[in-house]
């Protein structure tokens, strides 16, 4: 399991585009998210680099915990 801090994650929607951001970089990834501790496992082939540039890309500021 791959763990970020995402502070600027901050509702549903935010979720929604990281969890979909993610599912493009490797559909068959896992993910939970916790909005309030601003906190988004995943459990995925993908590199935690890829991951973190997949966030990015899709607006956000991961930080690797």
């Amino acid at each position: 399991m791959i763990e970020f801090k995402v502070s600027d994650m901050t509702c549903g929607h935010c979720a929604s585009t990281i969890t979909q951001a993610v599912k493009e970089l490797d559909a068959g990834a896992k993910l939970d998210i916790s909005l309030a501790e601003h906190r988004v496992r995943v459990d995925s082939k993908a590199t935690r680099e890829d991951l973190l540039h997949a966030i990015s890309q899709a607006g956000y500021t991961p930080e690797a915990v």
